[in-house]
């Protein structure tokens, strides 16, 4: 038993220091292992179906329908194989992008937003009607478009970001965990948005909850024929993560907010108004939220509908992956973007039930997501010598760039606290 403890944390001190190369060489070789486990359940599971063209026989098992290879490749095909399905990948990279930093944000500062589908349904209703009452009155040009869509996007923000800081005011006065009041706020938005297009502002002329269709002014212009993917929104998506990564790791605002979250009370004697802190985190993280649903209805849906994809949800898997490092999000949504938009393809293409392709995908983010999830718990822990209030990359009391920061006062003690001893010798 104690063996197993001993190798169990040394892995836990491995990953949690471990270097970026070695972080992306562990993820590769788990993305390996998930398409091999993938490919052996896809190839059992052509035996328990029919289908009228079978790939194989096998004496004393039968037909096999499914050919793994066949299913990755389409998988591959469909996602990047035209520019058509490059510009649907890219499309999904780019609310992904937006949902994942929204995470993001709110983990690099100790909280848990589980609440920014609900952020983006409410963001993505106040773009709607925003664009909807300006477009009737600006020009039908560029500089109209120049005026509805970040009138849009802002508004979005606005009131994704209002969303964001209730459960950050309960969190920092009421200690309210933000968990369940996240989780609890996506059911309200969901209803108070439903509520209002059923009643008041949607399209009574149609059978379905949803406004009316945002007028040409109020498009984000398609880059790529055969997807409604644009290239603007992409690149304001990759500023938005670049910003937020200098947010964090190059100024005083940033370090406050992460030491806000995970060391109130260490933060608080160091003078940083703690309480303040946890709801600016999670009324940037909401605003990111409502920005992603005003993308969605200006490049996506055209109109606000009911039955917006779950993307917000989508959005925690994307930052664990990329270990909430804002940066990181970027190829971790291109690979949740690919995913998506191959999966399409192969249960159009190949007739494979969409609940098989769902496992292969749910596989493929489940193997490369645990080893950060373990990482994520293994610093928490205290283990890698690394103090909790300088999640995200930073070592040693130095950022990134080598800038050396301060610890707040007391941390070391919480940090022996945590290990069960008096004298800050670990665990």
């Amino acid at each position: 038993m104690s063996d197993w403890r001993e190798r169990a944390d040394a892995s836990l001190d491995w990953l949690v220091e471990a270097t970026a190369v070695q972080r992306i060489a562990v993820s590769s070789m788990a993305l390996v292992f998930a398409v091999l486990v993938g490919a052996v359940l896809v190839f059992v599971s052509g035996f328990v179906a029919d289908c009228p063209d079978p790939f194989i026989l096998l004496p004393g098992l039968g037909y096999g329908c499914y050919n793994p290879v066949e299913v990755y490749a389409t998988m591959v095909g469909g996602a990047f194989g035209s520019f058509a399905a490059l510009g649907r990948t890219l499309q999904e990279m780019t609310l992904l992008l937006f949902t994942g930093l929204s995470v993001a944000v709110a983990f690099r500062a100790g909280l848990f937003n589980i609440g920014t589908q609900g952020q983006m349904v409410l963001g993505a209703l106040a773009a709607a009607l925003t664009v909807l009452s300006l477009g009737e009155v600006v020009p039908e040009n560029a500089l109209g478009t120049l005026i509805v869509i970040p009138a849009g996007v802002v508004v979005g923000a606005f009131v994704g970001g209002i969303w964001g800081m209730i459960p950050g005011l309960m969190k920092a006065y009421a200690d309210a965990h933000e968990v369940i009041t996240t989780i609890m706020l996506n059911f309200v938005a969901m209803g108070i948005a439903f509520w209002l297009v059923q009643n008041h502002v949607g399209n009574l002329e149609t059978d379905s909850v949803q406004t009316h269709t945002v007028p040409e002014v109020a498009r984000l212009p398609a880059t790529i024929d055969g997807s409604r993917f644009s290239l603007y929104a992409l690149v304001g998506a990759l500023v938005a993560a670049v910003g937020i990564y200098f947010l964090y790791t190059r100024t005083v605002l940033g370090y406050e907010l992460r030491t806000s979250g995970v060391q109130e009370a260490a933060a608080e004697y160091g003078g940083v108004n703690a309480k303040r802190n946890i709801v600016t985190s999670m009324t940037l993280s909401g605003a990111l939220g409502g920005v992603a649903g005003a993308i969605y209805v200006t490049m996506v849906q055209y109109r606000w509908q009911d039955g917006i994809p779950p993307l917000g949800f989508d959005g925690i898997a994307v930052s664990i992956l990329a270990g909430n490092n804002p940066l990181g999000v970027i190829p971790a949504a291109l690979l949740f973007g690919g995913m998506k938009s191959g999966s399409v393809a192969i249960d159009l293409s190949l007739g494979v039930p969409n609940e098989l392709v769902e496992v292969l995908r749910g596989l493929i983010i489940l193997f490369i997501a645990m080893p950060e999830l373990f990482r994520m718990i293994g610093k928490r822990a205290g283990y890698g010598g690394e103090p909790v209030a300088t999640d995200g990359g930073e070592r040693d009391g130095k950022s990134a760039g080598g800038e050396v920061k301060p610890e707040p006062d007391g941390d070391g003690a919480d940090r022996s606290a945590r290990d069960g001893s008096d004298g800050g010798e670990g665990r």
